[in-house]
């Protein structure tokens, strides 16, 4: 038998915003990926098998400090330019590794596809790391009509929020926020995929966020169900959701809220969200959490 030289490669998994293991939305970051190929990282993706898994290549310090670490991200179908628990979740990973070498970090800045995303820490008296990423200035799309969206995804149009326009917006990626009138009516949403996949081709979002708004509280309720399932925390939508109250006085600017997700896949998730208003735009979307390894290990490929 002839044996084949392996190549290996480190990872770490964790959950991300929560500060509970077997929470949250679960992450791969392998460490160093310089000597990966594209398909290679897809295949280590499908491997994982988790919502996104992401790579990390190290270059110099210099270069980082100047340009951002390098990253990318990964579903198990294809290369996204931005997503938000992976985003969180590395530039967490990172300041941990760090952190192992006796370096501290207040902000660690990731050079994605998709830009710069700078990712700030605050350390609570427990110890706890909380990031907060700050994504692109958000892009306002169409407005979609309400009564076909709520046919496409199989609930009755009272369910929908009338107050409020279901409206495609992106920070780096797009989704249609739609917003509902009950939690009951949220917490019960089926709905065919590829058929909702179908309609918002012909529209600029790739997939909906739904959104049970706050009302006099300071919390949120979203669920986004998509090709590889549900996701327990989306931060990339958090984001475009949190733009989308501010931009339509359903928050006030600079106000922070929690988003709870997952919680109808028993994966509750934590999302804090703020935006600023200016002038007649909005800017600064911050979205933040926590996020917890659970386990660190080797791929041999």
């Amino acid at each position: 038998m002839c044996s084949v030289a392996q190549r290996r490669f480190e990872f770490i998994q964790l959950d991300v915003f929560t500060r509970t293991r077997l929470e949250g939305n679960p992450l791969a970051v392998f460490t160093d990926a310089r000597d990966l190929s594209d398909s290679e990282m897809q295949a280590l993706a499908r491997e994982m098998n988790l919502s996104e898994t992401t790579f990390i290549f190290p270059r110099d310090r210099a270069t980082e400090d100047r340009e951002g670490v390098k990253v990318r991200i990964f579903t198990v179908e294809e290369e996204l330019p931005f997503a938000g628990h992976p985003t969180l979740g590395t530039a967490l990973c990172l300041r941990g590794l760090r952190g192992e070498r006796g370096e501290a970090a207040e902000q660690i800045d990731l050079d994605l596809k998709v830009g710069r995303i700078p990712v700030r820490f605050s350390a609570g008296a427990d110890g706890a790391v909380f990031g907060e990423m700050r994504q692109r200035d958000p892009e306002f799309g169409e407005i979609l009509d309400r009564g076909r969206v709520a046919e496409v995804i199989g609930v009755p149009e009272e369910d929908l929020a009338p107050q409020w326009p279901i409206q495609a917006v992106s920070t780096g990626f797009a989704f249609a926020i739609v917003p509902f009138r009950r939690l009951e009516s949220l917490s019960s949403v089926k709905f065919n995929f590829s058929e909702a996949a179908e309609f918002l081709s012909r529209t600029s979002a790739r997939m909906f966020y739904f959104v049970c708004p706050p009302e006099n509280s300071r919390e949120a309720r979203a669920r986004m169900i998509f090709y590889n399932g549900e996701d327990p925390a989306t931060g990339s939508a958090a984001g475009c959701a949190a733009a989308w109250m501010v931009h339509h006085n359903v928050i006030g600017s600079e106000e922070q809220i929690l988003i709870r997700q997952g919680v109808e896949i028993r994966r509750p998730s934590h999302i804090f969200v703020r935006a600023t208003r200016q002038n007649e735009g909005v800017t600064n979307v911050r979205v933040g959490g926590y996020a917890v390894e659970v386990a660190r290990g080797t791929v041999s490929i």
